[in-house]
Formats: structure tokens, C-alpha cells, sequence
């Protein structure tokens, strides 16, 4: 197959080659490695060669060739962001498309007729690409195995060519995309990747955040060897007494070798085995596992049990895995949200993933400082704004006991609303088949990846896309594939017939106290709750305590998100004081902008705290119990 430019500007084409979304397990070598490092794991973060290009007929076509010569192109850090590099303009914009004012475009299908659709992107004089190049040879434990390349985020449109063969096409910026790499292997291997700024998806990723681009995410080389596992799904269960538990298992196995058995082990709080068994290997397995009396999981106590894997040929261990779960069930009884069988009350915040270093390309560190921050203020609940977050961030709010609304990445947010009117001719995904797949495989791949997630309690469908057709379809699908947690959407409320097929429960934004008390008293169908509130710009977040005082006076209050956790600026050097000082949208020239609306944290952008946490941390103490 050959890579066709034209497959940006077709919403019906986001995905060639790749394999299937799965979940996010580490795979070992052995039991030993997990103190380590995984033998089976290569990153390929670090400098690549990289050629910047205004668009994508002035980029080096053939650069992906074996013999190409790339000695003149320039060198950059993966992971990052191109504009951070000083290699394109720094923008930030909230609700428009970022090219309104300078270019015409509507989405595919839509108001746009067939001449507007042919090259949208693709012959677009201004859309920026970035051609990288990198060489590598496999590590000791990866040779003699298939191999799939992760990138765990790419901002917006890939390309992917190993040793002059190309391998793949990718969109969906904020979830991993994985390709087989086998075939094409060399002892010396030469990797290129073409990354374009904007492609069909842009429609869908219109979040209200500093528009950037690149491999900003990990790049690593996975081993599939023999027995590998491709797939695992923990279904922890609890009976009506939330006191007995059993654990319903699935595994998908690939490679399978001769001779080969499964060692199943499940391992208490103290790392104490209370489950063990021995199983033949097989493709697809399922197993029920009776644990009898539990520990739960929740904001308080994050106990987490571990579910051990490990598989044997002839000659001895070919894979280890170890994945932590807990015991804790989301339940939606009369009209009221209950985990472990008492009232939720959410004390959240939205949160981007930021840096004022490197912007989105954040760090294991960097999400460490922010959960201590978001511990210490009595904040139990977190809602991946507006984006599947990099892989370890579940991790750590599972062993925190922060409650997660995970959501897809979808945001069309300038297709339905202009200068604050709603004007929705041109609205994608709403129900137009063409747009369709793209945006339920985000759903799949935001569920398949991150399933295994004790933290996550709400899947979210995305954030400002409108409502119709194919956002029910999302809906429909997570309650079909997990009947377990609940769903989260706000915009059905443009359309009331969307009202009982979209959500499990009522969400609004910057509703007044006032407002929300109206619904409540006036025969309301669902729990309340404000995904965003209080809008942490300037000095704000006053009124917190009229909004908390509804926990107290209704049940099916249950409470919000605060928009929003952390400031998004970028530290630079003042070119006349000489000092690092912050700068927000606006400050780099960029237009169409939101200016100072990129600075709505309850911290700034480095982490340190505004004034404004003293109040969330007061209001939100008095109910966290």
C-alpha cells in the first residue's frame, strides 16, 4: 500500500494499518524485570533529525526513501512540541477553529461543497509539516520477535515509514497508535514519521487549549514474543453487601507456542498470594475468580489487589505481567449516584495536562507534583479535560483514590458556536454518516486502552461537540461494552429528545446555584451535576460555598468539576528584565486568540498555588467524608 496525501482531508479515513486498541499493560521478560526495566520495551525518545515545512507541497516528498539524504535537516527532542522547538508559530485559542479569520473551511460533508472539500488540508498553503527521521537497532530482548512501535500522542496527522516501506497512517492525537514493525526490520533501521498540524480531525479536536504540534508522547518498541498478551480485562465484582468479591478475567493470547501453560495469581494488599492457578494457553480465555470477603477502593482507601500472569514453554517463562485493581462498584439507584453503596459527592476539577516548560509534554514528575497538589487541596475527583491523558496518570489516581471521568477526545466546538450564538449548519459528528466511525473508534480506543482503570468511574463521551445521532451511538457503545461505570455528556441539552439516550446524568456548565436548585425542585429525571463551575480566572472562585451548600439541601446534587486545575502558559525569558515571567495566549502574536482565558488554574502554570485553593480547600474538606 502506498500513502495517500488526500487522506487528510477525509474524515472517513483516520486509521490504516494500525492494530487493534488494547489494553495498557506493561509486558516483562520475567517477574524480575518489574523491580528494572521491561526487556521487552526500546524507547525511542531523544534527538531525531527534523525538517519543518510551511505545508505539504514544499515538504521533502521523499524523505522517507532509504537513500535520502537528510544530513541538512536540523535536529529536534521527542517528545515535544514543534512550536517549542522555535520551529512554528505559538496559538492559543479557545472556542474558534484557529484559522478562522485567515482561511475559509467547513467540515466534509456539511455546507462544504465537493471543490471546498478536495485539498482542505492537504493543498492548504499554510498547514505545517514535520518530517522526522530516526535510526535504531533493536535491544538484545526485542530481536527475534514480531515488534510493534507505540506512540503514545501525536499531535494531528502521521505518517510512518520503516527502511523505505511505508507502515502506516494515524490520527487521534491523545490515544496511542500502534503499528507491526516486523516485516520491515532491518539490523539497521531507518524510522520516518511525517507529522502534519491539521488534517480532518482538527474538526473533532477543537479544545480549548495552545493549538501545537508533533510527537509529544512516547515512541517505544514493543516485543510481542511467544504467549504474548495482546489483551487483558479485569471486571472486578462486588455482591449487593459490597463485602464479596470475584474477579471475571478475559485474555487474548497471540504467538502461542507449543507446550506452553498460564500461571494465574492474584495477591492481596500485602503482596500475599490468595488466588493460584494453572491453565492451558489457549487464544481468547475467560476466567471467574471467587475471592470471597474484600477490602473496597475508594477516595480514601485506595486498596489495590495485584492480578499476576505468567506464561511457560519447554524452556521456561516467556512473558510476565502485573496489573493492580480494586473492589468498588458505581451504582445509579433512584435517581441518585452511589459508590460502594453511599451518596458520591464529587469535590473535582478539570484538568489539562501542562507544563510551563514544555506544554503538554509532560513528565512522570510533572503528574506526580500535580496529584499532590490535587490530594492536599481535598479534591477526590479529576475529568481528563478534554482528552484521553498519558497512560501513568490512571495509574497513580487508582493508587491515589481519585475518582476519574476519563473522556474521548472530542471537541467541535467552533463548528456549532460562533461568537457565543449557536449556529449549527455546519456541526460534525452530530449524525452524518461520514463522520461516524471516526468518532465512535475514539470511543474504543479511550475504553479498550484505559478499561482496567479502578479509578475510572465515568467514561465521558467529550466536551462542546453539540448532540445528535452519532453522539448517542458513543453512548450506546460504553453501556454496551461496560455496563459497570456510568456515561457523561453535557450537550444533549441543545436537543431534548437527546435527553434520556445521552448521559446517565444531568451536567451543565457555570449553571447558578439558582438554576440548579430549579431543576431539582421541578420533577428532574437525573442527578445533577456541574462538569464545569466557578471558572477559576482572575480573583475568583467566591461563591464556592453557595454551590456546596446544595450537597446539603439535595440528594441528587452531587456536586462538580472546578475549571479549571492548572494555568496554561509558557515560561520565556523577557528579552528587557532578563527574567523568566509567564506568558498566556495573546502574548505570542498569535490571532484569532482568548488571551488571559488560557489562565483559569487554581495553581499557575508552574504549580504554585493561587489564592483561590485556600477556598477550594476549605469548601471541599467540610465534604470529604
Amino acid at each position: 500500500m502506498q500513502a495517500s496525501i488526500d487522506w487528510l482531508d477525509d474524515p472517513q479515513v483516520f486509521r490504516v494499518n494500525q492494530r487493534k486498541a488494547h489494553s495498557d499493560h506493561t509486558v516483562y521478560g520475567s517477574k524480575e524485570e518489574i523491580r528494572s526495566q521491561s526487556s521487552r520495551l526500546q524507547s525511542l525518545n531523544g534527538e531525531w533529525r527534523f525538517c519543518f515545512s510551511e505545508n505539504a507541497e514544499n515538504r521533502p516528498k521523499e524523505f522517507f526513501e532509504q537513500d535520502f539524504d537528510d544530513r541538512s535537516f536540523d535536529t529536534i527532542h521527542v517528545p515535544g512540541h514543534i512550536e517549542l522547538s522555535d520551529f512554528d508559530k505559538i496559538h492559543y485559542i479557545n472556542t474558534m477553529y484557529p484559522w478562522e479569520g485567515h482561511e475559509f473551511r467547513r467540515p466534509a460533508y456539511t455546507t462544504a461543497s465537493e471543490k471546498e472539500m478536495a485539498g482542505m488540508f492537504s493543498q492548504a498553503e499554510e498547514n505545517p509539516v514535520g518530517s522526522y527521521v530516526t535510526t535504531f537497532q533493536l535491544a538484545e530482548g526485542l530481536k527475534g520477535k514480531d515488534v510493534t512501535i507505540r506512540f503514545e500522542g501525536v499531535e494531528q496527522a502521521m505518517y510512518v515509514w520503516l527502511n523505505g516501506h511505508f507502515v502506516g497512517y494515524a490520527e487521534d492525537s491523545f490515544t496511542p497508535s500502534e503499528f507491526d514493525l516486523t516485516p520491515y526490520l532491518e539490523e539497521e533501521n531507518r524510522l520516518a514519521v511525517e507529522v502534519h498540524k491539521r488534517s480532518t480531525a482538527a474538526f473533532l479536536e477543537d479544545q480549548d487549549f495552545f493549538r501545537f504540534f508533533g510527537i509529544f508522547r512516547d515512541v517505544v518498541l514493543v516485543a510481542r514474543g511467544k504467549n504474548h498478551l495482546e489483551d487483558l480485562w479485569l471486571r472486578p465484582q462486588l455482591d449487593d453487601t459490597y463485602q464479596k468479591g470475584k474477579l471475571d478475567v478475559s485474555l487474548s493470547f497471540e504467538n502461542l507456542a507449543a507446550e506452553s501453560d498460564l500461571q494465574v495469581r492474584v495477591l492481596d494488599l500485602d503482596k500475599q498470594t490468595i488466588y493460584e492457578e494453572k491453565h492451558t494457553i489457549v487464544e481468547t480465555m475467560q476466567l471467574s475468580i471467587d475471592l470471597g470477603e474484600v477490602v473496597l477502593w475508594d477516595h480514601f482507601a485506595p486498596n489495590l489487589y495485584s492480578f499476576e500472569i505468567e506464561t511457560r514453554d519447554r524452556d521456561g517463562v516467556t512473558e510476565y505481567v502485573e496489573y493492580p485493581f480494586g473492589f468498588r462498584k458505581i451504582e445509579l439507584k433512584d435517581k441518585v449516584m452511589y459508590l460502594n453503596g453511599k451518596r458520591l459527592i464529587i469535590n473535582g476539577v478539570n484538568r489539562h495536562e501542562w507544563s510551563e516548560k514544555t506544554g503538554r509534554a509532560i513528565t512522570l514528575a510533572d503528574m506526580e507534583k500535580d496529584l499532590a497538589v490535587i490530594k492536599n487541596a481535598n479534591i477526590n475527583g479529576v475529568r481528563t479535560s478534554h482528552y484521553p491523558n498519558q497512560i501513568p496518570w490512571y495509574f497513580l489516581c487508582d493508587q491515589a483514590g481519585i475518582h476519574v471521568m476519563a473522556e474521548t477526545n472530542l471537541e467541535s466546538h467552533g463548528s456549532w458556536q460562533k461568537m457565543g450564538a449557536f449556529e449549527p449548519s455546519y456541526n460534525v459528528p452530530r449524525g452524518i454518516p461520514q463522520w461516524r466511525e471516526v468518532v465512535l473508534d475514539r470511543a474504543k480506543t479511550n475504553f479498550e486502552t484505559f478499561k482496567n482503570h479502578t479509578s475510572i468511574l465515568f467514561w465521558s463521551l467529550g466536551n462542546e461537540s453539540y448532540v445528535g445521532e452519532n453522539i448517542r451511538l458513543m453512548n450506546e457503545y460504553f453501556k454496551t461494552v461496560d455496563p459497570d461505570r456510568l456515561v457523561h455528556y453535557e450537550g444533549n441539552y441543545v436537543d431534548p429528545k437527546f435527553e434520556a439516550s445521552v448521559s446517565d446524568m444531568k451536567s451543565s456548565m457555570y449553571a447558578t446555584p439558582t438554576a440548579v436548585a430549579e431543576y431539582l425542585e421541578n420533577q428532574a429525571d437525573k442527578p445533577y451535576i456541574l462538569c464545569e463551575y466557578m471558572h477559576d480566572m482572575g480573583n475568583s472562585l467566591g461563591g464556592l460555598g453557595s454551590y456546596m451548600a446544595l450537597l446539603d439541601k439535595y440528594e441528587m446534587y452531587q456536586g462538580g468539576y472546578i475549571w479549571d486545575f492548572k494555568d496554561q502558559a509558557l515560561e520565556v525569558l523577557d528579552p528587557v528584565t532578563n527574567r523568566k515571567v509567564m506568558r498566556y495566549g495573546g502574548d505570542f502574536d498569535d490571532r484569532p486568540s482568548d488571551y488571559e482565558f488560557s489562565g483559569n488554574g487554581i495553581v499557575f502554570a508552574n504549580g504554585q498555588e493561587k489564592p483561590a485553593l485556600q477556598e477550594v480547600r476549605y469548601y471541599y474538606g467540610k465534604y470529604s467524608s
